[in-house]
């Protein structure tokens, strides 16, 4: 098993972190833990168009980020396979412009924007508001630092987390996903409550709309889509009708109950 493999099934390996230092397979996830609720500094990269991008163009909507370098051919690519079917399923589910995705190349000295444009075509990863950034190292480190990702050079290659960072609309890391693979609701998820839990207030149409939405919104496995569940919200409206008739009921029999009593002497 290669040492990139090896390091993906663990999901963590003993490892220095971008800075330099070494951190047990413990330590590198309570670094990665610990950079939730983080609000990200507002670096800048360029995209595959050569144009000048930063984090903050981003903010307003919920914010996929993943790391990863153009010369892998193992890791990196399966990552993005999976990932690719997981952001189509959030955006027929949510809407293509209801979250934004950036994946980032860490390797300075060879993603360049060209680079990640032929990667992200390979792997038909060209979905709306998908976008592939390049940067220079201190910008990659840092941000490395904000999300908490682990990455190093190993013999002429990379060993690093296999983890996709969720941010909140307001630029603040809200949940971080690990794994090898990326199944539809382990992305979905996070972005239902962002999108659909946050966005309007409750006490408004757009809020009681959202929530239904939320709650009603299924993911079904067989087909690796997610669809509105009718029979919830007939479930739930049936429970609510049921409810108030009891209500209706019960008030109504407090009414005769307190109008017999007056009238007795």
């Amino acid at each position: 098993m290669s040492r990139c493999l090896t390091f993906l099934v663990a999901v963590l390996l003993i490892s220095p972190v971008a800075a330099g230092e070494r951190v047990s397979q413990a330590d590198a996830l309570t670094l990665s833990q610990a950079a939730v609720g983080v609000r990200l500094p507002d670096l800048s990269f360029v995209d595959t168009e050569g144009r000048r991008v930063r984090l903050s163009d981003y903010q307003g909507r919920p914010l996929l980020i993943s790391m990863l370098y153009t010369g892998c051919t193992s890791i990196c690519p399966t990552l993005i396979d999976s990932l690719r079917p997981s952001v189509a399923a959030a955006q027929e589910a949510l809407g293509e412009d209801s979250f934004h995705v950036v994946t980032i190349g860490f390797d300075s000295g060879n993603d360049t924007p060209a680079r990640l444009r032929s990667f992200a075509r390979l792997h038909e990863a060209e979905l709306p508001n998908w976008s592939f950034l390049a940067g220079d190292q201190e910008t990659l480190d840092r941000l490395a630092e904000a999300v908490g990702f682990t990455f190093f050079a190993a013999a002429g290659t990379f060993e690093h987390m296999a983890q996709v960072s969720v941010v909140d609309q307001q630029g603040q890391l809200y949940q971080q996903v690990y794994g090898g693979t990326f199944p539809p609701p382990a992305i979905v998820e996070p972005l239902k409550d962002l999108v659909l839990g946050r966005r309007h207030p409750l006490a408004s149409l757009e809020g009681i709309a959202d929530r239904i939405r939320l709650f009603c919104t299924i993911y079904n496995p067989r087909t690796g889509r997610y669809y509105f569940n009718y029979s919830l919200i007939i479930g739930l409206v049936i429970g609510a009708g049921s409810l108030v008739l009891i209500l209706t009921v019960l008030l109504r029999e407090q009414r005769r109950t307190l109008a017999q009593a007056r009238r007795e002497p």
